[in-house]
Protein backbone atom coordinates (compact mmCIF):
# COMPACT_ATOMS: atom_id res chain seq x y z
CA UNK A 1 0.00 0.00 0.00
CA UNK A 2 2.88 2.33 0.78
CA UNK A 3 4.33 1.87 -2.72
CA UNK A 4 0.94 2.74 -4.19
CA UNK A 5 0.63 5.92 -2.11
CA UNK A 6 4.18 7.02 -2.92
CA UNK A 7 3.66 6.41 -6.67
CA UNK A 8 6.22 3.58 -6.84
CA UNK A 9 3.59 1.14 -8.07
CA UNK A 10 2.09 2.08 -11.41
CA UNK A 11 -1.67 1.99 -11.83
CA UNK A 12 -1.60 2.95 -15.49
CA UNK A 13 -0.84 -0.54 -16.92
CA UNK A 14 -4.18 -1.71 -15.55
CA UNK A 15 -5.89 1.30 -17.08
CA UNK A 16 -4.23 0.57 -20.42
CA UNK A 17 -5.78 -2.90 -20.40
CA UNK A 18 -9.18 -1.34 -19.78
CA UNK A 19 -8.58 1.13 -22.63
CA UNK A 20 -7.77 -1.81 -24.92
CA UNK A 21 -11.02 -3.64 -24.15
CA UNK A 22 -13.15 -0.51 -24.40
CA UNK A 23 -11.41 0.59 -27.62
CA UNK A 24 -11.83 -2.85 -29.16
CA UNK A 25 -15.51 -2.94 -28.23
CA UNK A 26 -16.05 0.51 -29.74
CA UNK A 27 -14.28 -0.53 -32.95
CA UNK A 28 -16.43 -3.66 -33.24
CA UNK A 29 -19.67 -1.73 -32.61
CA UNK A 30 -18.75 1.00 -35.10
CA UNK A 31 -17.67 -1.61 -37.67
CA UNK A 32 -20.94 -3.49 -37.28
CA UNK A 33 -22.90 -0.23 -37.53
CA UNK A 34 -21.17 0.60 -40.81
CA UNK A 35 -21.83 -2.90 -42.11
CA UNK A 36 -25.49 -2.68 -41.12
CA UNK A 37 -25.85 0.71 -42.75
CA UNK A 38 -24.19 -0.47 -45.95
CA UNK A 39 -26.24 -3.65 -46.16
CA UNK A 40 -29.49 -1.80 -45.51
CA UNK A 41 -28.99 0.54 -48.46
CA UNK A 42 -30.30 -0.75 -51.76
CA UNK A 43 -27.89 1.23 -53.93
CA UNK A 44 -24.52 2.67 -53.06
CA UNK A 45 -23.90 0.84 -49.77
CA UNK A 46 -20.57 -0.60 -50.91
CA UNK A 47 -18.35 2.04 -49.28
CA UNK A 48 -20.12 1.54 -45.94
CA UNK A 49 -19.59 -2.21 -46.15
CA UNK A 50 -15.92 -1.73 -47.06
CA UNK A 51 -15.23 0.70 -44.21
CA UNK A 52 -17.24 -1.44 -41.85
CA UNK A 53 -15.00 -4.41 -42.56
CA UNK A 54 -11.86 -2.26 -42.28
CA UNK A 55 -12.94 -0.87 -38.91
CA UNK A 56 -14.18 -4.25 -37.67
CA UNK A 57 -10.92 -6.02 -38.48
CA UNK A 58 -8.35 -3.23 -38.22
CA UNK A 59 -9.77 -1.25 -35.30
CA UNK A 60 -8.99 -3.75 -32.53
CA UNK A 61 -5.57 -4.38 -34.07
CA UNK A 62 -4.69 -0.69 -34.06
CA UNK A 63 -5.98 -0.28 -30.51
CA UNK A 64 -3.83 -3.25 -29.45
CA UNK A 65 -0.70 -1.79 -31.08
CA UNK A 66 -1.32 1.59 -29.48
CA UNK A 67 -1.73 0.02 -26.03
CA UNK A 68 1.35 -2.18 -26.45
CA UNK A 69 3.47 0.89 -27.14
CA UNK A 70 2.40 2.35 -23.82
CA UNK A 71 2.98 -0.96 -22.01
CA UNK A 72 6.55 -1.02 -23.38
CA UNK A 73 7.22 2.33 -21.70
CA UNK A 74 6.08 0.95 -18.36
CA UNK A 75 8.11 -2.25 -18.78
CA UNK A 76 11.18 -0.12 -19.45
CA UNK A 77 10.43 1.81 -16.26
CA UNK A 78 10.07 -1.43 -14.25
CA UNK A 79 13.34 -2.81 -15.63
CA UNK A 80 15.23 0.39 -14.88
CA UNK A 81 13.80 0.37 -11.35
CA UNK A 82 15.02 -3.21 -10.84
CA UNK A 83 18.48 -2.25 -12.12
CA UNK A 84 18.51 0.71 -9.73
CA UNK A 85 17.63 -1.54 -6.77
CA UNK A 86 20.37 -4.04 -7.68
CA UNK A 87 22.95 -1.26 -7.96
CA UNK A 88 21.85 0.20 -4.62
CA UNK A 89 22.16 -3.22 -2.96
CA UNK A 90 25.66 -3.65 -4.35
CA UNK A 91 26.63 -0.17 -3.20
CA UNK A 92 25.42 -0.74 0.38
CA UNK A 93 27.02 -4.21 0.57
CA UNK A 94 30.42 -2.70 -0.17
CA UNK A 95 33.04 -3.89 -2.60
CA UNK A 96 33.50 -7.62 -3.06
CA UNK A 97 36.74 -8.99 -1.65
CA UNK A 98 39.43 -9.35 -4.27
CA UNK A 99 40.57 -12.87 -4.99
CA UNK A 100 44.23 -13.68 -4.69
CA UNK A 101 45.95 -14.67 -7.91
CA UNK A 102 46.60 -18.35 -8.24
CA UNK A 103 43.68 -19.52 -6.07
Amino acid sequence: MRDFLTFRTMLTPLLIQAVFWVGSAVAVVVGLAYLGRGLSLQHGGGPFVFWGLVILLGGPLLVRLYCEIFIVFFRINETLTEIKHVLEERRTAGPAPAEEPGN
